[in-house]
């Protein structure tokens, strides 16, 4: 995390600092930072002259917003009815060994993959569904899943 907030306080001077316009504030800064760090809340509070609280409320309201650092790469796993039916269960569980995370532990040690379950990605006929930040990946399985985190981690060693 950077000492100074001149990320932040582009943002801020985007929307004029006017705290009506707090969402798209934190909806720029999670993108900037891929979570909501309490420090750059508390710093966007003061700057916008409104309490720390009203910053957290607003920040813990929507489910969108995250108060944890996420890994580079997040893989949603549906969980849906029709991902269900097709064993989307065990794709969880590959993920889990593969990553080393549980259901306590949702973001590798590497801070590369963080792991999430949603209810329902609307590719109901492409189940069992994976999503790797914006891309689908339709029909998978245990193996075809496993396969795809090797891929991910080649590509970025190759890339370090």
């Amino acid at each position: 995390m950077e000492k100074n907030f001149d990320k932040v306080c582009a943002i801020l001077d985007k929307h004029e600092r006017e705290s009506h316009k707090l969402i798209p504030i934190l909806q720029e800064i999670q993108e900037a930072y891929s979570y909501l760090p309490a420090d750059v809340m508390l710093f966007v509070a003061r700057e916008l002259g409104v309490s720390p609280a009203s910053v957290y409320g607003v920040a813990t309201f929507y489910a969108h917003f995250t108060l944890e650092e996420k890994g580079k790469y997040v893989i949603k796993v549906c969980d849906g009815t029709a991902c269900h039916v097709k064993k989307s269960e065990g794709i969880l569980k590959a993920l889990y060994e593969a990553l080393g995370l549980s259901q306590d532990k949702l973001t590798s040690d590497d801070r590369l993959f963080t792991l999430e379950t949603v209810a329902c990605l609307g590719a109901c006929g492409l189940a069992p569904v994976v999503v790797v930040n914006d891309k689908v990946y339709g029909n998978m399985t245990p193996e075809k899943t496993k396969e795809l985190i090797a891929e991910i981690r080649k590509e970025e060693s190759a890339n370090a």
